[in-house]
């Protein structure tokens, strides 16, 4: 059976990555594909109560940066060894919203934690089972932020940081994109949606070859 392909949305805050993942989603479903959607930090049942952690931690004890790198880990090896690579075995298709990347970005570049360092505990959690393709959904951080004002709600605890925070993680992204450019391809997140899906079904049928 032939494997399926692993295609990952990354971005700042306020890009539409769960909007354009979704979109996706059905749109492989029309064409036939067998489709996953997942996400993280999430996906399991373990990865959902560390995911709950990360965001809403209710216990009021400040959370330092080596310990979310290390429950983002978790949470990621639950989701690769029960979720992701049995379904790829499968031939499916898999969708997942944010992966390694993203706490690269955010953990590394956004905290400080060693990039090198971040980098070596995500290859150690994915154990090889990294994305075909990246969409990266980029766009200026006050622009995200407008769009998570519009989208009211509360915020989580990552999407309150200052927009330092947000900067660097945003400056992380490109860097990552430029490291890894046969995976990353980097979409401009300020186009109307449907032109983002549209571009992004290009991408993905490049993949699919």
């Amino acid at each position: 059976m032939q494997r399926g392909k692993f295609i990952t949305f990354e971005g700042p805050e306020g890009g539409g990555k769960t909007t354009q993942a979704k979109r996706l989603v059905a749109a492989l479903e029309q064409a036939g594909r067998k489709v996953l959607y997942t996400r993280e930090p999430g996906g399991t049942p373990t990865g959902e109560a560390i995911r709950e952690i990360l965001q809403h931690d209710k216990s009021g004890e400040a959370i330092c940066r080596e310990t979310e790198v290390l429950l983002f880990a978790a949470s990621r090896a639950q989701l690769v060894r029960h979720v992701i690579v049995p379904a790829l075995e499968r031939g499916e298709w898999v969708v997942c919203d944010r992966f390694a990347d993203s706490t690269t970005a955010y953990q590394g570049y956004g905290r400080g934690f060693p990039v090198e360092q971040m980098i070596a505990i995500n290859d150690f959690a994915i154990d090889g089972a990294q994305p075909d393709l990246t969409i990266l959904l980029d766009l200026p951080v006050s622009a995200g932020f407008a769009r998570l004002q519009q989208r009211g709600g509360g915020k989580d605890r990552i999407e309150r940081e200052a927009q330092e925070f947000h900067e660097r993680v945003r400056h992380g992204y490109l860097e990552l994109a430029r490291r890894w450019s046969a995976r990353f391809q980097i979409l401009d997140a300020r186009e109307p949606t449907d032109v983002v899906a549209a571009k992004a079904w290009e991408l993905v049928q490049r993949v699919s070859r």
